[in-house]
């Protein structure tokens, strides 16, 4: 029985994650007739004002890799923070049961 929950949960996860992004509709037009970016993020606004202020600036960096679309992105980005948030809920999880621990030998000690 747990097999098949953890299975099922796993199951839930994936779908959780990819039915927004299967799902998700086409953001409207522009006033310009110009087409919105669906997952733009505030890089792309920060370099639309940038350019907006002055139309000759040029960036003095280079992305080390380009992105087909905006939601890989998104991805990336919701990847991060579920490891960084892993990796937090991990290290409260093992000075928990280290505090524990020393609590636990430290009355076996003193009887």
């Amino acid at each position: 029985m747990k097999r098949y929950q953890n299975i099922l949960l796993l199951i839930a996860v994936v779908a959780l994650a990819a039915l927004p992004l299967w799902t998700a509709k086409r953001a409207p037009s522009g006033p310009e007739g110009s087409q919105a970016a669906q997952f733009s993020g505030t890089d792309d606004k920060a370099k639309d004002l940038a350019q907006n202020i002055s139309p000759a600036y040029k960036p003095w960096a280079k992305p080390l890799m380009t992105q087909q679309g905006g939601e890989i992105g998104s991805l990336l980005f919701a990847l991060q923070a579920a490891l960084g948030a892993g990796f937090i809920g991990y290290y409260f999880g093992v000075s928990t049961t280290r505090a524990r621990m020393r609590r636990e030998t430290d009355t076996e000690t003193r009887c």
